[in-house]
């Protein structure tokens, strides 16, 4: 492999992060009109045992998977077993939300670009209960959850019965607004297993995994049987201000939301994944999906943000006038990763590491513009400021809070006449950038945040990365 003129400013921009934030172990593969053209890994698949990561060591993938099931999904339709213009109710009727009229006109496409109405709901850690029970390190996490109830959700329909028990306020009718469902992709496992008659797991080895010759991935390290070459789980805590890196090894799963973000997968696999998306359905001989159904995965249906969309189970964003960036990121307990694709460029990428909260923005933007031949420190978009009345900043204040535990505050600093978000300790200025439209900068990056109102003009949610946090106090 050819060494390039970028890769030192770039993995010295690299280690410097990975340094800060104490990553144990990481990859970067990038392949090129489907051939591998740059490879580098950092520290350790195992920290204490100083064990090497390689291409094929496996990680955790996150909610990469939620692709591996909008593709499952379309290649149902190309067989004419469904259509993502179905209600969901035809092949789910057990599934209710608050709005029966809502409910029913719900399709398979609102799961996929999560514009069913629904906001982050608490049902995650109850369908990961058993394995966050057996984990030390998720004590803390469970004792935050205790509100909403101590029963596992160990199935599909537990699941559906759960959520038709919440009470909440849907965000509005379905298609009109985005706000990251993991439950919507949990369910869209129970219509794939429904309509092809095998488990999600199995018809995702069967159709995917193993026609791609993807086989270094599974649901469940354990398949792997003596193999080794598997990343060690880690987890940061702050303790009094400082952050350390743990040794986790129980990796948390959901046997309801397989199918939203448990897959696991080396670099070399995901590579050839990737490749799907950059040709229109092939990679290395296997054609398993036709370049009509690509075509829509890739589709920006829904609007995240001013330059994010989001199509099927995969982000979408103008990288250049010339270029369009496909991805998906992926975080979970041990596990941050990233997988993009630039189909004009040619250029398909995966980017893996073993510890939650890792600066897999910075790292994949980093490496964008190393590919493009612009600066380390390229913004995504650059906006001009924008004039917001006082008044209309003093309603923004309050604290959010979402189902799924995330919470912020937004208080109005009058010495600077500016909002800021409050989260963790941390302080961050907003500046705006149209009527309820905000950015704030962290580490260099751009992160666009919105304050969603009603049609009377309140202030009822705030949009921050792709959820939307109903407004809990003013």
């Amino acid at each position: 492999m050819k060494t390039h003129e970028w890769a030192p400013s770039y993995e010295a921009y690299v280690q410097k992060l990975i340094d800060e934030f104490q990553v144990p172990g990481a990859i970067v593969a990038v392949a090129k009109d489907g051939e591998l053209f740059y490879e580098k890994t950092f520290g350790h698949r195992d920290r204490e045992e100083q064990t090497p990561v390689n291409l094929d060591t496996v990680f955790g993938i996150g909610s990469i998977t939620k692709s591996f099931t909008c593709l499952a999904i379309m290649q149902l339709q190309e067989e004419g077993k469904l259509s993502v213009n179905d209600p969901v109710v035809t092949y789910l009727p057990e599934f209710r939300t608050p709005d029966e009229a809502h409910t029913k006109a719900i399709t398979i496409h609102h799961f996929m670009t999560h514009t069913l109405g629904l906001p982050p709901l608490p049902s995650l850690i109850p369908a990961m209960q058993r394995s966050l029970e057996a984990d030390p390190t998720a004590a803390e996490l469970l004792k935050h959850f205790e509100t909403y109830g101590n029963q596992p959700i160990d199935t599909f329909e537990e699941l559906m019965a759960y959520i038709g028990e919440l009470k909440f306020e849907l965000l509005g009718p379905p298609g009109t607004e985005f706000s990251y469902s993991n439950d919507a992709f949990g369910l869209l496992g129970t219509i794939v297993e429904r309509v092809s008659g095998q488990t999600y797991e199995s018809y995702v080895q069967e159709h995917i995994l193993q026609p791609l010759g993807m086989g270094r991935s599974v649901f469940h390290v354990e398949e792997l049987g003596e193999d080794d070459n598997i990343a060690m789980l880690y987890t940061p805590k702050v303790t009094e201000g400082a952050r350390k890196v743990l040794r986790a090894p129980v990796a948390w799963d959901s046997p309801s939301m397989r199918a939203a973000g448990f897959l696991k997968a080396s670099a070399r696999d995901m590579l050839r994944y990737a490749e799907l998306y950059r040709t229109g359905g092939s990679s290395h001989g296997a054609t398993i999906i036709s370049g009509e159904s690509v075509a829509q995965m890739v589709s920006p249906h829904a609007k995240i943000d001013p330059v994010r969309s989001y199509g099927y189970g995969l982000g979408v964003l103008p990288l250049t006038e010339q270029h369009t960036l496909i991805q998906h990121t992926g975080g979970i307990k041990g596990v941050t990763a990233q997988m993009l694709i630039v189909p004009e460029a040619g250029i398909t990428a995966i980017l893996l590491t073993n510890v939650d909260d890792a600066p897999i923005t910075d790292l994949t933007l980093g490496l964008l513009n190393s590919l493009l031949g612009r600066p380390l420190d390229t913004q995504y978009a650059t906006f001009a400021d924008y004039e917001v009345p006082l008044a209309r900043l003093e309603q923004s204040q309050g604290t959010y809070k979402s189902g799924e535990g995330d919470e912020v505050n937004i208080r109005f600093d009058e010495a600077d006449g500016q909002l800021v978000l409050v989260m963790e300790n941390t302080e961050l200025p907003l500046r705006p950038i149209g009527e309820d439209a905000f950015l704030f900068t962290r580490r260099g990056i751009d992160t666009h945040v919105r304050f969603v109102r009603n049609p009377e003009g309140e202030i009822k949610r705030f949009a921050m990365g792709s959820r939307q946090l109903p407004k809990v106090e003013a």
